[in-house]
């Protein structure tokens, strides 16, 4: 996988999304349904994503959203803010 990340190719809020729900386990059909969008766009959500990340499958794309802390999994991979200390 190449670890790479440009700037130049920002992922849409939509693009997000989709990652999100890829690491959640969903099927395209399922994606398109929640999203309510058609499975074609899902489909071609996904072809851009897997080209902008650089990776070649939805296993590598989530091993990308989770280096780079695109997707949290089961609390794993969140950004906690620390909490303020009293006085």
């Amino acid at each position: 996988m190449d670890n790479s990340y440009h700037s130049t190719e920002l992922l849409s809020e939509r693009e997000l999304q989709v990652i999100e729900l890829i690491a959640a386990g969903l099927t395209n059909q399922d994606i398109a349904e929640k999203l309510e969008i058609s499975k074609r766009t899902v489909d071609n959500h996904i072809s851009n994503i897997l080209s902008k990340t650089r990776t070649s499958n939805r296993v590598a794309l989530v091993r990308w959203a989770l280096q780079w802390g695109k997707v949290c999994l089961d609390q794993v991979n969140c950004c906690v803010l620390p909490k303020p200390q009293s006085a």
